[in-house]
């Protein structure tokens, strides 16, 4: 379980600096987290949450992760937009007896996000060839 405070250093920005989050709330299976110092009509959110479906070996969660700042735009000043990113994990749980592929999937995008072919650094600031094409729009 996450603490209800992420502080440390668990979420970082493109520059690399880390953004303070707060649990806001805990439903069902699913919970909500405000950046500590967002303004009041310039939301910041990160929401986990986990779905099951089907039953024995076709028992399936989907679980995602999703982060939703609301920002001003650059053309009009008067207007308020939202930039997301999210990342989706579908685990076949009543067909796996562990975690291992799944596990390889999450590192594979994680991988192809957030770094540069051979390279072992992580890149906060986009430039991962998988953020790079999400941003541009690129194939």
């Amino acid at each position: 379980m996450l603490s209800n405070t992420l502080n440390t250093n668990e979420i970082k920005n493109s520059a690399g600096t880390e953004v303070e989050f707060s649990r806001l709330s805990v439903g069902d299976r699913k919970t909500e987290f405000a950046q500590i110092s967002e303004t009041p009509s310039r939301p910041h959110r990160l929401n986990i949450a986990h779905q099951e479906t089907g039953a024995g070996i076709k028992k399936v969660r989907r679980s995602v992760v999703r982060f939703d700042k609301t920002v001003m735009s650059d053309v009009d000043a008067t207007l308020p937009v939202v930039c997301s990113a999210y990342c989706v994990v579908v685990t076949p749980v009543g067909a796996l007896t562990t975690n291992a592929e799944p596990a390889n999937t999450v590192a594979e995008l994680i991988s192809f996000m957030a770094s540069l072919g051979a390279s072992t650094t992580i890149l906060y600031d986009g430039t991962g060839n998988g953020a790079a094409a999400c941003l541009s729009g690129g194939l």
